[in-house]
């Protein structure tokens, strides 16, 4: 069976991985020239099942190795004294395996053990869906027959307009938006997170061990969504600086360093809301088909154990498998979703009694012992949300190195 797969991000390369091992023949298209790996892009978090499936895949070890190491943090707001979180014993309290990891690392980790065939610098154009199969032309290559094709390509999914309609259509804003760049090492962070909290806006800045530069992120809430064009990075810098240019703290330094930021990042902290992720013989995974909002969802974490079930149930039951899929993974898309519009309340204070009280909160639960810390996770929304149930174990084909998850 002949599989397109629109996206090499996270959940792209995991499904081509697991598709490969049950002996799927596998194409990738990614919209950019080379791949986004290297250092690039934000911090995202792996727990609960993900890690599960990147055992299982024998990458734990190489994740496990270019994790950003950052333990400590530093929350500071205008006017009370700076609070201090031990990161590293926070995240032991959350799990025991748990790793935060650079998305650009990540990205290139997952597409080297993949073997599939890819094709970089191209995009989908059409798509025919006959119901024996789909043709599909490309703004480059080809046109050519698949039996499958599946949208991995993100919140702004390329396949999701194609054959599912606009994004405007199935798009929640959550109120607020997420900037990321990097930046010289200004502040002599070695491997630590300082921030500023402030009603409705947050900056933290972190360093990067493996450049010695700094990464620095900027989040904040609006009132109406802003217009722009997400592929427009000169139009979102001009907006993030509108925001911030009378922020004060540190962010003036920052600021000189976003116009020249090549691996500038800025999107809005919004939902994917559809109510199926499988049409005919198109198919959608990850954050294509129900993101749960940049920052405030798990959505890498989602997006890996998701596309490993949506391989398994391909294998299983051929192109069915996209209605099995649906049907395995909607408990645990319908709790991701339910965490961004709580989570936002935290991570970006919304009024005054919440900036006094979650700086408190954090350095307070890290110094819980860890049995409390671990039933206190097991209640969150998050936790519930990619953990809560077993994941299916499906045998990979003969000869495979890969694991089954147990």
């Amino acid at each position: 069976m002949k599989v397109l797969i629109s996206g090499a991000s996270v959940a792209g390369p995991v499904l081509a991985y697991w598709l490969d091992r049950y002996g799927f023949e596998t194409t990738v298209v990614e919209r950019t020239p080379a791949l986004r790996h290297g250092l690039g892009g934000h911090a995202v978090d792996l727990f609960g099942h993900a890690t599960d499936v990147v055992q299982a895949m024998g990458l734990w070890d190489e994740i496990l190795a270019a994790r950003t190491m950052i333990e400590k943090l530093t929350i500071e707001r205008s006017g009370a004294k700076p609070v201090h979180v031990d990161l590293g014993r926070l995240y032991a309290g959350m799990s025991d395996r748990h790793v935060e990891i650079l998305r650009g690392e990540l990205t290139r980790i997952l597409s080297a053990a993949d073997s599939s065939e890819y094709l970089f610098g191209d995009s989908i154009t059409s798509l025919n869906d006959d119901g024996d199969g789909v043709d599909v032309t490309f703004e480059h290559n080809a046109p050519r027959r698949f039996d499958l094709v599946i949208g991995a390509d993100g919140m702004h999914s390329n396949v999701r307009r194609l054959a599912f309609g606009p994004e405007e259509s199935v798009r929640r804003h959550l109120g607020g938006y997420l900037a990321v760049y990097s930046t010289p090492n200004l502040f002599g962070l070695g491997t630590n997170t300082l921030t500023h909290q402030s009603v409705n806006r947050l900056v933290a800045m972190y360093g990067v061990r493996q450049t010695g530069q700094a990464r620095a992120a900027f989040l904040f809430r609006t009132e109406n969504e802003l217009a722009y064009d997400y592929r427009d990075k000169d139009q979102q810098k001009a907006l993030l600086a509108k925001e911030f240019r009378d922020y004060g703290w540190r962010v003036p330094q920052l600021l000189e360093h976003l116009e020249a930021a090549d691996d500038f990042y800025f999107d809005a902290i919004a939902q994917i809301t559809l109510d199926t992720w499988q049409r005919g013989r198109i198919g959608l995974v990850g954050d294509a088909g129900y993101c749960p909002a940049p920052a405030v969802g798990g959505g890498t974490s989602l997006a890996i154990a998701t596309a490993y079930i949506l391989a398994g149930e391909l294998a299983v039951n051929g192109p069915d498998g996209l209605r099995s899929y649906e049907t395995k993974v909607r408990p645990m898309v319908d709790r991701s979703r339910a965490i961004g519009p709580k989570v936002m309340g935290s991570i970006i204070p919304g009024g005054p009694a919440t900036l006094r009280l979650l700086p408190w909160a954090a350095s307070v639960v890290p110094k819980l012992p860890t049995p409390i810390q671990r039933f206190i996770w097991s209640q969150n929304a998050v936790g519930k949300a990619l953990g809560s149930e077993p994941l299916p174990t499906y045998a990979p084909s003969p000869g495979s190195p890969a694991t089954p998850i147990q």
